[in-house]
């Protein structure tokens, strides 16, 4: 089982920066992938952006040009790099862990674009 703690939110002017977080802890084994989702208010969750156990990424249309995914295997860190940031990229993120069939969510970090 893994455990996660995100960091890096805040409050940000639009065309602003942010950098997330995700510090992972507890069994590795099995991880298939780290990603990030995130929710805003009356809205379903979605997915940002995702790496897998080999390193290829997959980010969500609305952010492929602004954000980047990355991670720090010796840390076992996953980082969000939001640039050129939008009011409307404006939720609570989520750190995501798949591990076997399963998933583990951190406990939300927020974001909020200021326009």
């Amino acid at each position: 089982q893994v455990q996660l703690v995100e960091s890096g939110g805040g409050l940000v002017q639009a065309g602003g920066s942010l950098r997330l977080s995700c510090a992972a802890s507890g069994s590795f084994f099995g991880i298939k992938a780290m990603g990030w989702y995130r929710q805003a208010p009356g809205k379903q969750r979605e997915l940002v952006a995702i790496i897998t156990s080999s390193g290829s990424t997959n980010l969500a249309d609305s952010v492929k040009a602004r954000f980047t995914i990355s991670r720090d295997n010796a840390k076992n860190t996953v980082y969000l790099q939001m640039n050129s940031l939008k009011p409307e990229d404006t939720a609570v993120y989520y750190c995501n862990v798949q591990q076997w069939s399963y998933n583990f969510w951190g406990q939300g970090t927020q974001v909020t674009v200021s326009s």
